[in-house]
């Protein structure tokens, strides 16, 4: 008999991506959106991750499965078209001349054989023996560090990719980050980007003094790390024991190399820790037996990993890859398997978010996986509980991987009590008792009570105030709770008229207390439109999308006069929003449904007369002929693949839209060119061939 395959029977797995219909794709890409997103902001943000990262991974290779399946359902805050999380108020922001993108993650060895197929596919190109440097993955602080004619003057967290926060003063007390570059050759300017981290002998010792004194304990060495930086105290961050490896680049004001390899060697000459481990492999075969070698070396090492990152060498072939929305097309990290264990499913708590959505939440018996202890896990969705067939008082297998909570990936049939029953999802809002419905193709169950639901008045005024929104300090989600519970608010407006001196005499709060939120308050009556937008709460509109309608209307009052302008779904309005590149019919369908709604028009007016709303601030123009250009692609390119050719419009910083209309610029005219090149000649559109197209961008 196999042990291993009669000791545990599991529930089945879940449906696989080919089995799904449009709808349930749909769906569930709208699921795997809100959750992404939402564990984006616990980790880059707030230090503060909650579930597993492989169970993170597993949300985010489920949604590139199925946007791969469904392209035409891709949504405009896909997890492939953002990166972390806004960065705190704490600190001063910087804005990253070059944005600090993510990496694309590969499971197993075919996901690492199918990045080489995309290169090579892109690039048009043989791959066989490629050299790529393969680097320990440490799950630290990515953290930017800036040099001017070869003086350290500033650090920087990575944040949301393009505004990070300022550190300076708390990096600068790392030994191993050098205050004047040794030897010579850098760049005047020069940006170096790494990982601070801590290694396990410091972060045990850190603990025993915390402990000691009575302080809370760090779960794990990567929140250590991450709140050590973050110290208002530069002093604290100094007697952390914490370290740093530098394997990257942002801006630089001339080459120093034309390869990662001899970056990283000019890397260690100029005074940085480079990873020891770090190698140079050619071809897939020599980067698969790097990773087994070391997964087997992992326990060994001082510090923690969770994989390895492989990146393309040549620096002409990455800068020909380019980058997709959140990660460049030549490097992928390369992850470690899952941990798993056991435990007992105690109960099953409905949450009610500000949509309304009653999210499922498995209460667990505590237990402790690789040296954290598990209490808790979403379960999604009525579906997820469903293909588990998990029940209160199952034994379920659970599994997490580095420093967080897990997600629920089996049950253990025969561990099953004898009188259980299966779990019956609510037809009513625990909260205010409104019947619960699902809509046809739809994975949520939403509470009908809109705004009688307090739950979801409450979510959406905690939603208001977060920091990816209006960032108000102090004013977290215990207060807003409070606040509606006693009726001081009742709409966002309302919080720019909360009376002070009444607050001031509530228990827990005092006199400073009140003033200190009466001037987080009035610091937050000038807000950035994309800020504001995102603030609102409008179906499928996160942040990358917000960002999106900020850049393409430029002032709230446009705005609001093309979205209402643009329920006549014949009018221009309407089509102009539809080709806006990353806004899709259905995302367009709930901003208008947004505006549609008096009681939506009514908290707009009201916000008028307490805050002002700033137009969006482009960024200096990029020197190219196509910058803020409009460009439709259509036919077949021979020089390069469509993909490299609209990768390469968006660098020279061109708008790339799915359609021709009167606003775009130039259509570039392929072989086999479809209904668009006739579009363009009925409208009087500049069309380009292929080879009017190069000589444009400055390539032959």
């Amino acid at each position: 008999m196999n042990r291993a395959k009669s000791a545990t029977k599991v529930a089945a797995e879940p449906p696989t991506v080919a089995a799904l219909t449009e709808a349930e794709a749909k769906a569930e890409l709208k699921r795997l959106a809100e959750a992404v997103a939402y564990h984006d902001k616990l980790y880059h943000q707030q230090d503060a991750p909650k579930i597993s990262d492989a169970a993170y991974d597993a949300l985010r290779l489920r949604n590139n499965e199925i946007e791969a399946r469904f392209p035409q359902l891709i949504r405009p805050d896909s997890p492939n078209r953002r990166v972390g999380a806004a960065p705190s108020q704490t600190f001063a922001k910087v804005v990253h001349a070059k944005p600090m993108l993510s990496l694309d993650n590969a499971f197993d060895e075919d996901g690492v054989r199918a990045f080489f197929q995309r290169m090579k596919n892109f690039l048009r190109i043989d791959l066989d023996g490629i050299a790529l440097a393969a680097e320990p993955k440490i799950d630290g602080l990515s953290t930017s560090l800036r040099y001017q004619r070869g003086k350290f003057v500033q650090g920087a967290t990575r944040g949301d990719g393009e505004t990070g926060e300022d550190i300076t003063a708390n990096v600068a007390t790392l030994r191993e980050i050098p205050k004047t570059l040794q030897g010579g050759g850098w760049p005047d300017t020069l940006e170096v980007r790494g990982e601070i981290y801590m290694d396990r002998e410091g972060f045990f010792a850190l603990n025993a003094a915390r402990e000691n004194a009575g302080e809370p304990v760090f779960a794990n060495p990567r929140n250590s790390a991450a709140g050590s930086v973050r110290q208002l105290d530069p002093a604290i961050t100094a007697s952390r024991p914490l370290h740093f490896f530098a394997y990257a680049w942002g801006e630089i004001s001339a080459e120093f190399a034309t390869t990662h390899w001899q970056a990283l060697e000019k890397f260690r000459a100029w005074g940085f820790a480079v990873n020891p481990l770090s190698k140079l492999c050619h071809g897939v075969d020599e980067l698969l037996a790097f990773h087994r070698w070391i997964a087997a070396e992992r326990a060994k090492l001082a510090y923690d990993i969770d994989g390895v990152v492989y990146k393309v060498n040549d620096l002409k072939l990455q800068e020909r890859l380019g980058f997709a929305a959140r990660a460049p097309r030549w490097a992928i990290a390369h992850k470690f398997p899952a941990e798993q264990g056991q435990t007992v499913l105690n109960d099953i708590i409905i949450q009610v978010g500000r949509t309304g959505k009653l999210t499922p939440v498995a209460d667990l018996e505590p237990i402790t996986i690789g040296g954290v202890v598990v209490k808790r896990a979403t379960l999604h969705n009525e579906d997820e509980i469903n293909r588990l067939d998990v029940r209160v008082g199952d034994t379920v297998v659970v599994q997490r991987a580095g420093d967080v909570i897990p997600q629920i990936v089996a049950v253990v049939r025969e561990r099953r009590p004898k009188d259980s029953k299966p779990y019956r999802f609510p037809d009513r809002c625990p909260i205010c008792h409104s019947i619960a419905v699902r809509e046809r193709g739809e994975a949520a169950t939403r509470c009908t009570g809109g705004l009688i639901c307090a739950a979801q008045a409450v979510e959406r005024l905690k939603h208001f105030v977060q920091r990816d929104a209006f960032d108000i300090e102090g004013l977290g989600d215990k207060h807003i709770t409070a606040f509606w519970e006693e009726k001081l608010i009742r709409s966002p407006a309302d919080i720019f008229r909360l009376d002070f001196n009444a607050i001031a005499q509530r228990e827990g709060w005092g006199g400073l207390s009140a003033e200190n939120l009466r001037r987080a308050i009035a610091a937050r009556r000038h807000i950035a439109l994309d800020r504001f937008i995102f603030a609102l709460g409008i179906p499928q509109v996160g942040q990358v999308t917000a960002r999106l309608l900020a850049r393409h209307y430029r002032g709230l009052k446009p705005w609001r006069d093309a979205m209402t302008a643009a329920r006549d779904h014949d009018g221009e309005a309407w089509a102009e929003l539809n080709n806006i590149n990353g806004i899709g019919e259905d995302t367009a369908t709930d901003i208008v449904g947004f505006f549609a709604e008096a009681h939506n028009q009514k908290i707009l007016d009201d916000l008028a007369g307490e805050i002002t709303v700033e137009d969006y601030a482009a960024a200096a123009p990029i020197a190219s002929a196509i910058a803020g250009k409009t460009v439709v692609f259509t036919g077949s390119l021979a020089a390069m693949s469509r993909g490299e050719a609209k990768a390469r419009a968006e660098a020279l910083g061109a708008n790339v839209a799915a359609s021709v209309s009167k606003k775009t610029d130039f259509v570039v005219i392929g072989a086999d060119a479809g209904s668009k090149a006739g579009k363009a000649e009925a409208l009087g559109v500049k069309t380009l061939s292929e080879e009017e197209w190069l000589a444009l961008i400055g390539r032959s």
